[in-house]
């Protein structure tokens, strides 16, 4: 008896819809918030105070909470970061630290006719356009519901694989041999401090009311937009949605940057970490080069 009413629902609200996609020059606006927790037991050293870590997730905060704006039409969408101040400090450091700040992301671009994805991004001061094909998530629709603003949102969830780059899921790495070994089948390590889950589970909530194949970041793939996405320690949520605005914007494919693909760019970094590391002495050194 709930699964009608619920088809009732969104059937009455699909309908109330119809009229503002059917319209050839459809565009959509949704802005986003985007919030990472990360654990900082583990990074840094042992006798770290409480003070200096809280210090260190303020220096953090503008890599870990963004915003964004995702501009959408029925098959194209381009997502940008909202510019931002970034806090005291945030772009100095050395380490994990001084690696983040050297990663700058620009537009990303989905088209979900032609199944292309192209990410702008500048690291180490060089520009590279990423050209990928859209991932393919699982998705399994749970049947769930629940109210997002004025939008009946449901539920999808889908094991997603982790990239190796992506600092949202970076751990560290805390275990001796024997743990290692006991993960060595389930976790990637980029470098020997940090390690990276191979897949986490992904939520997703979207709404039929707005029926594009859309969302956030590389999550797409649903029968209307996602509003909400949770994603290990990420959660990305929509504030705000203009639909058709007095002010159209043509969505175009970014340009900017040498042309890799995602295994040439990752290369790229994961090389640059390597000399990072090596720099700073691996584990807690403090030289320009390996400890012995």
């Amino acid at each position: 008896m709930k699964i009608h009413k619920t088809l009732s629902v969104i059937c009455l609200t699909l309908f109330a819809y119809t009229f503002t996609f059917a319209q050839q020059d459809f565009q959509g606006k949704a802005y986003y918030a985007s919030k990472t927790t990360i654990d900082m037991d583990g990074f840094g050293s042992p006798d770290m105070s409480a003070d200096r870590k809280k210090a260190m997730m303020e220096r953090m905060k503008s890599f870990l909470e963004k915003s964004y704006i995702l501009t959408f039409n029925k098959t194209e969408s381009i997502y940008t970061e909202e510019e931002q101040l970034a806090a005291p400090g945030a772009s100095q450091g050395r380490g994990f630290g001084a690696m983040m700040s050297s990663f700058s992301a620009g537009d990303q671009y989905k088209n979900v006719q032609t199944n292309q994805l192209l990410q702008e991004q500048e690291f180490f001061g060089k520009q590279f356009l990423i050209k990928d094909s859209l991932p393919q998530l699982k998705w399994k629709m749970t049947g769930e519901t629940k109210q997002i603003g004025q939008y009946l949102a449901m539920k999808a969830t889908a094991m997603k694989p982790v990239d190796k780059m992506d600092f949202r899921s970076m751990r560290p790495n805390r275990g001796g041999a024997a743990d290692k070994k006991a993960d060595s089948a389930k976790v990637n390590k980029p470098i020997k401090e940090i390690e990276v889950p191979k897949e986490i589970e992904v939520t997703a909530w979207y709404t039929m009311q707005i029926p594009v194949n859309q969302g956030p970041g590389e999550y797409w793939g649903l029968p209307g937009l996602i509003l909400e996405i949770n994603a290990d320690r990420t959660t990305i949520l929509c504030t705000k949605i203009v639909l058709n605005p007095a002010e159209k914007e043509t969505i175009k494919e970014p340009k900017k940057g040498k042309e890799v693909t995602k295994e040439e760019y990752t290369e790229t970094v994961l090389k640059k970490m390597e000399e990072m590391r090596e720099m700073y002495g691996g584990r807690g050194g403090r030289g320009g080069g390996r400890r012995r």
